[in-house]
């Protein structure tokens, strides 16, 4: 634990003074009670219990003195906090090689099912958008709340051939930042605006490019990216993972099927695909995100609700001064309640 103010903890070495004068107190009321005839009586009368109770106002009161005293010092704690997401793109492969069987019943369904799930768990204001991308990347849902929408959308997946992972992440910054002025039409093949950064499509006389914030520091947005292969065609991933830095957006890459791979085959033609998972790692490193491997159907939907667990909730260093200070002011008045209750008196 962290502390603003560190320097004032030398306050909480009034507690154990006040807990000597109290003791103290006790035994000086002790030796004033013995002069009154009849003592014995009076103590038993009042028993045991009674004895017990008189005390149990003044340790709840030093409780409540102690936590306002350490409160001072402004602690700061790791907490686990709501996160103010509200917007979440969902990348996905539906290149040829999702048709691999590997993944029962094959690798795309086992996305698809997953994917529905994910939804389910996100909270409703959250908003999903969806793109697929194979030789190409297509938005085919913008962000919404409506899950049904959502779902049809992923139910409607069709496989392509190619496999353009940095496209996918292209189309989703460009999706959450509409105004950015990535050119999408130059870069769907891997192009780069010719005099410009990439991911720049301002005109002639505007600002060009807003500058880069610190990697992972844009918390209302992130890309979940699923794909199963490796790059074919289109933007370099690496140069879309820089794109999303600049940004700010954390990219959680999931990769998909066996690592030895499979051969399948289609229409005549047949390919090994394998997963690249050094991409992946490299994408997520680069945008402060996290790799997921999921090899079988299960790992994909426990992979997901982790997902959705890290993209809800956040743990976070944050000043708990106010928290411990109400609860030493709760203290104290549950201490002058039972005070008076008991005794009829306040302390």
């Amino acid at each position: 634990m962290n502390f603003v103010w560190p320097q004032l903890l030398w306050l909480m070495l009034i507690a154990p003074l006040l807990l000597l004068l109290y003791v103290w107190l006790l035994r000086r009321k002790s030796r004033s009670a013995v002069r009154y005839s009849h003592v014995a009586m009076v103590k038993a009368a009042a028993g045991a219990q009674s004895k017990v109770k008189r005390h149990i106002p003044p340790f709840i009161m030093l409780l409540a003195l102690c936590l306002l005293l350490f409160s001072a010092s402004r602690p700061m704690a790791v907490v686990t906090l709501p996160m103010q997401q509200e917007t979440i793109m969902l990348a996905m492969d539906v290149s040829g090689s999702m048709r691999a069987t590997d993944v029962q019943p094959n690798r795309l369904v086992a996305a698809q099912n997953a994917a529905k799930a994910f939804l389910t768990d996100l909270p409703r204001s959250v908003k999903v958008g969806i793109v697929a991308f194979a030789g190409t990347a297509s938005l085919v849902q913008a962000p919404t709340v409506n899950r049904e929408d959502l779902v049809a959308a992923i139910d409607r997946f069709q496989m392509q051939r190619g496999t353009a992972t940095g496209n996918g992440i292209v189309v989703s910054l460009s999706t959450l930042f509409p105004d950015a002025g990535i050119d999408l039409a130059q870069m769907q093949y891997g192009g780069k605006p010719v005099g410009k950064p990439l991911g720049s499509g301002a005109k002639e006389g505007e600002k060009k490019d807003t500058p880069p914030v610190p990697p992972g520091s844009y918390t209302s947005a992130a890309i979940i990216l699923l794909t199963d292969g490796q790059r074919t065609t289109g933007v370099d991933p690496l140069e879309a993972a820089k794109m999303a830095a600049d940004k700010g957006v954390r990219v959680y890459t999931v990769g998909i099927g066996t690592k030895e791979g499979e051969t399948i085959g289609f229409e005549g033609w047949s390919m090994r695909v394998r997963l690249d998972e050094e991409s992946l790692k490299a994408i997520s490193n680069r945008t402060q995100g996290e790799y997921f491997y999921a090899g079988t159907a299960d790992d994909l939907k426990k992979v997901y609700t982790k997902l959705s667990s890290r993209l809800t909730v956040e743990k976070k260093e944050t000043e708990v001064t106010a928290l411990l200070a109400l609860a030493g002011a709760l203290l104290a008045l549950i201490a002058g309640v039972l005070s008076m209750l008991w005794f009829n008196r306040v302390m």
